[in-house]
């Protein structure tokens, strides 16, 4: 149905345009004549269903009937795309031998050359093209033309002429990627992107590079401090991943804790940081903001242990009560062994209630009936009791297991040795 349409509207246009009128050219944004908006429309939506030679006639008859610049060049580009390039090589010459200084005419003229693959005429013209112009966008078409030839020493040279004009980054990716790719000259690659990165700043683009090439080469230090630039810039998840994971495997803990802390983007990772750099206190906090944030009621637990953990004075009466609490209300809703066992030792261990916390603690066993430090809190209760024969068969096991290391553990078996001894 569009084609009908198209070919109808034609029709009109040609019938009512036998001549170019350019007499009382109009400004862009002035109407030259009535029907100029619907015509556009038609045109535009010739583009959107790629009927590219329909659209390129279309924006023809509004230049002609306007004198609008803007027309032709919609016209040209429209001729390109239907790949009638020999038609539209045809128009670009006489209208550049009628206006040797229409620069868009001669620019869409390369790219038909390039697209026809007409490198040495495509790059000839865009040389003369660039000598008129000095503008980045010609540079590049030179460049395109050389690179397209294979010479890319040429293409790199033309491609930093256009750089050094404004410094656009977009320039400068593509003469990076020739640099490295196709020259193998990585370091200057780097270093360009390196130089450009410190005077105008780290932009996606380009430290986005930048840390693709550094992975390419193997460079860790490298890959951190691009990362870094672009957490700074942009604070996206995918940037903070890659300085977490890269952290982790150059075991710079300390460094990733300050890291986390500062970014907040890995609160449960932190959290065990915390926990191996035995910063209770920290851990302590973090648990219990992490418990407010999910409701995950193992945070809840952990904010008890590592409130009791990072209390300086382990026999607090108050401290001790709101620790017991908090694991009582874990284990409401919890049959962790982990809490059985810790509030089990708690009251063991503080001459709370030996018999209960023996109870807990055995339950703990039920659960995990080798694990050797709910073992020793049970021999624990029955030195307490005063059964140190039970308590010593038991603590032989535990010491089985983990050796003379754990330093509670060797401390309990001295205090249950003394205690046999006592008997004896």
């Amino acid at each position: 149905m569009i084609r009908v349409v198209l070919a109808s509207l034609m029709l009109l246009l040609f019938v009512g345009c036998s001549t170019h009128q350019t007499d009382n050219i109009k400004a862009p944004h002035e109407k030259a004549f009535f029907e100029e908006d619907e015509y556009i429309l038609y045109a535009l939506h010739a583009e959107e269903l790629k009927e590219y030679a329909a659209a390129s006639k279309l924006f023809s008859v509004l230049y002609d009937r306007s004198g609008k610049k803007e027309y032709l060049y919609r016209s040209l580009s429209n001729e390109m795309k239907a790949g009638e390039l020999d038609a539209m090589l045809i128009r670009t010459s006489a209208l550049i031998e009628a206006d040797p200084k229409e620069l868009e005419v001669r620019r869409l003229e390369v790219l038909a050359l390039l697209k026809k693959r007409s490198y040495e005429e495509a790059k000839n013209k865009a040389l003369v093209l660039v000598e008129m112009s000095h503008e980045p966008e010609d540079y590049l078409l030179v460049s395109e033309a050389y690179s397209k030839q294979g010479r890319h020493d040429q293409a790199v040279k033309y491609l930093e002429s256009a750089y050094r004009i404004d410094y656009d980054e977009r320039i400068l990716d593509k003469m990076v990627i020739i640099l490295y790719v196709d020259l193998g000259r990585k370091k200057d690659a780097i270093s360009y992107l390196e130089t450009h990165s410190r005077l105008n700043g780290c932009s996606k683009l380009i430290c986005t590079r930048l840390a693709g090439l550094y992975s390419e080469s193997n460079n860790v230090d490298g890959m951190l401090s691009t990362y870094v630039r672009l957490y700074e810039l942009e604070p996206e998840a995918e940037y903070g991943e890659a300085i977490v994971k890269i952290y982790n495997y150059q075991k710079k803990y300390l460094k990733l804790m300050l890291f986390l802390e500062k970014s907040g983007i890995d609160d449960p990772m932190l959290l065990q940081l915390y926990i191996n750099n035995k910063s209770y206190s920290k851990a302590a906090k973090l648990a219990k903001k992490l418990y407010d944030d999910s409701g995950d009621i193992a945070y809840l637990g952990q904010y008890a242990i590592f409130t009791y953990e990072s209390t300086q004075d382990k026999h607090d009466t108050k401290m001790l009560d709101e620790v017991m609490e908090t694991i009582e209300t874990v284990l409401q809703q919890s049959d962790d062994a982990l809490y059985l066992n810790y509030i089990g030792y708690l009251l063991i261990d503080h001459d709370l209630d030996v018999a209960r916390g023996m109870e807990y603690v055995k339950e703990a066993l039920k659960v995990e009936p080798d694990s050797p430090f709910y073992l020793d809190s049970l021999a624990w209760g029955y030195y307490k009791l005063g059964q140190c024969p039970k308590a010593m068969s038991l603590m032989r096991q535990v010491e089985t297991e983990l050796g003379e290391k754990d330093e509670e553990v060797m401390s309990h078996i001295d205090a249950i040795k003394k205690c046999l001894e006592r008997k004896e």
